[in-house]
């Protein structure tokens, strides 16, 4: 089983890391390994960019419309410990592979306890973990992309992770530097996304330096999320978050929603691995989620024609359907190849 390349903001006491926030790490662990700690740090970040960079880029996906490789960044949510992270990302790894999926998958870690009471803490560790990921984890993005690398990096939010992510962003806009510079992301997705669907309108400041850097935002909703009605509640339900009722109306024509409620309802928990809440986690263990999401990553199908989608009354529906029989036959990267020397 190949190693787990973790990109963790945890502070570290002594050999092991903790649920506070701390200076960026990157690590690489062995698939054996149930926690990591000190000696699974990498003291070059440039070498584990390096690395990473190499192995996706070693591992062309044929039907991605990307100029090399590869890499997902996946960033959790609340109430998830070390174990969990290395639990979710292997899994994740498993179900994009066995769908077609070609390239490298990175996990963010950050300091999210444990325990659900701490949720409001998490969310403050969130705020401070974005500015961290912003300093070390753009930064290095930025330099890459300038000297030439044409490596694909595409972020995957669950939860609070997605709150991160749009933190990120919006702290980039406020460094100099990186907001003249011309780095970009691919796809960014969100699943049980928990930050409003407000924030997501076009009328919404916090979205915007989000959707200046990125191809495309998929995000995958469940109208039967109970861990998102529990944070709605919390807000004395004046704020619906996105991962339970979708996008807004105006919304940014780079988003897209992905409504999974029918096909949820038809899947039974005990059918497939799971790695938390099952209504709010069910998609890392699931195959057609992840068929979704590796045709979403690789760019080459219209968002309204991937087959595991359909429409109804207008909007997108997920759906357990396979990729096109003859898709390695198209020849997508060949083509990808050609039109950039056009």
């Amino acid at each position: 089983m190949p190693d787990n390349y973790i990109v963790c903001a945890r502070k570290r006491e002594g050999t092991q890391f903790t649920a506070e926030p701390g200076p960026i790490k990157f690590l690489k662990v062995p698939s054996n390994v149930a926690v990591y700690d000190e000696r699974h740090i990498v003291t070059s970040a440039k070498d584990w960019v390096s690395e990473v960079q190499g192995l996706a880029d070693g591992d062309e996906n044929p039907n991605s419309i990307g100029p090399t490789g590869d890499v997902l960044v996946f960033v959790h949510g609340y109430n998830n410990d070390i174990p969990s992270v290395l639990k979710r990302i292997r899994q994740l790894r498993k179900d994009m592979r066995a769908e077609g999926w070609h390239g490298e998958i990175v996990a963010f870690d950050w300091p999210s306890d444990n325990q659900t009471l701490n949720y409001l803490e998490d969310r403050s560790d969130a705020a401070a973990v974005a500015s961290e990921l912003v300093s070390k984890g753009i930064r290095l993005l930025s330099t890459s992309q300038k000297a030439g690398c044409e490596t694909n990096v595409h972020l995957l939010g669950h939860s609070t992770g997605c709150y991160v992510i749009m933190e990120a962003f919006a702290q980039s806009d406020k460094k100099g530097d990186l907001f003249k510079s011309d780095w970009r992301i691919g796809q960014v997705a969100f699943i049980g996304g928990d930050v409003s669907a407000d924030s997501l309108s076009l009328s919404s400041d916090w979205n915007q330096p989000m959707f200046r850097r990125i191809m495309r935002l998929t995000n995958y909703s469940n109208p039967f999320d109970a861990v998102l009605a529990v944070s709605n509640a919390k807000r004395l339900g004046v704020a619906p978050r996105v991962g339970r009722v979708g996008l807004p109306k105006n919304v940014n024509a780079k988003a897209i929603n992905v409504n999974c409620g029918e096909y949820f309802k038809t899947v039974d928990p005990n059918s497939q691995p799971q790695t938390g809440s099952w209504t709010h986690s069910w998609h890392i263990g699931n195959r057609v989620f992840a068929r979704d999401l590796a045709m979403t990553l690789e760019g080459a199908i219209d968002r309204h024609a991937i087959p595991t989608r359909h429409v109804e009354n207008g909007e997108l529906i997920l759906q357990d359907a396979p990729r096109p029989s003859f898709q390695l036959a198209w020849d997508i990267k060949a083509d990808t190849k050609l039109a950039a020397r056009i």
